[in-house]
C-alpha cells in the first residue's frame, strides 16, 4: 500500500508501460485514414481538374480533424496487458495472469491524515489497470482537512464519498470563472472535469473518506499552490526585466 500524504503529488504513482507497449494511436489512424479516402477520389478522371481547387480545403479539414482527436489515453490492441514490476522499472508481460493481477485490498485501509492539511490519499496498485486508461485511488480526510486547489491535467476524476460530509467543487474556466460546488453525504458522487481547479473539505464533526476513479491510467497532479514553490519564481520571471530597467543592471 502506498500512501500520501497531501504535500506529495500523484504524478509517477500510476502504473505506466506506454514506452514498452504498442497503441493504437487515434488521431493517426484517424487522420490517416480520410487522407487515403480523399486520395482516391483525387485520382479519379473526373476529380483532377478540380483538385488544385480542393487541396486546401482538404488540408484544413485534416487539420481540423487531428486538432479535435481525443486527448485521451489511446486505446489498447489486446484485452489486458499486466504490468509487474519485479524491480525499480515496470515489466509489460500478458502470459500467466491470474486473478490476483486483478484486485487490490489496499484501499480498505484509511490513509494517515497526521500532516498539514489533514488528507491522505493511496493508490491502488492494481497490475490489471495497465493500458485500460483508468486508476483508482481512496482520499482520507480528518475533520477540516482538505485536498488543496489542485487539478488532473490528463483526467476526468470522479469520486464517491465513503463516509463523513464533504464539500466539493470547481472552478469553470474563462470568462466565467465560476465556483460550482455542493455539500456531499455518504454515498454521493461528485464529477471533477479534466483539467479544472477542484478542492474537497471535510466540514463534518468526524473523519471523511472517498474514492476515486480517474479516467486516466496517470491522471498527473497539478497544486495550484506549487505555482509559488517553482525555481525561478514566476513573478521575479515578470517583473526582472522591469527591474533591470529601473536599476540599470
Amino acid at each position: 500500500m502506498q500512501a500520501l500524504d497531501g504535500t506529495n503529488s500523484f504524478e509517477g504513482q500510476f502504473l505506466d508501460c506506454s514506452s514498452i507497449t504498442i497503441y493504437k494511436s487515434s488521431c493517426m489512424y484517424t487522420c490517416t485514414s480520410l487522407a487515403l479516402q480523399f486520395i482516391n477520389i483525387l485520382l479519379l478522371p473526373q476529380a483532377i481538374d478540380m483538385a488544385s481547387h480542393i487541396l486546401l480545403v482538404i488540408a484544413s479539414f485534416l487539420a481540423i480533424v487531428c486538432a479535435s482527436a481525443p486527448a485521451s489515453d489511446p486505446s489498447p490492441l489486446q484485452d489486458f496487458c499486466v504490468a509487474h514490476p519485479p524491480s525499480s522499472e515496470l515489466m509489460a508481460y500478458c502470459s500467466k495472469v491470474n486473478a490476483s493481477h486483478f484486485f487490490s485490498s489496499e484501499l480498505r485501509v484509511p490513509g494517515k491524515t497526521s500532516n498539514p492539511i489533514g488528507f491522505a490519499v493511496t493508490i491502488a496498485q492494481i497490475p490489471g489497470l495497465n493500458t485500460l486508461g483508468l486508476a483508482l485511488g481512496r482520499g482520507d480526510y480528518a475533520p477540516g482537512g482538505t485536498s488543496t486547489l489542485h487539478t488532473h491535467p490528463r483526467a476526468t476524476e470522479i469520486a464517491t464519498v465513503l463516509e463523513g460530509s464533504l464539500i466539493a467543487g470547481f472552478v469553470a474556466s474563462n470568462p466565467e470563472n465560476r465556483l460550482v460546488w455542493k455539500v456531499l453525504q455518504k454515498g454521493d458522487v461528485f464529477v471533477f472535469p479534466i483539467g479544472v481547479v477542484h478542492f474537497k473539505f471535510n466540514v463534518g464533526n468526524g473523519p471523511a473518506a472517498t474514492m476515486a476513479a480517474f479516467t486516466s491510467q496517470s491522471p498527473g497532479f497539478i497544486r495550484v499552490g506549487d505555482l509559488f514553490a517553482t525555481n525561478p519564481h514566476p513573478f521575479l520571471m515578470i517583473f526582472w526585466p522591469r527591474l533591470s530597467r529601473w536599476t540599470n543592471l
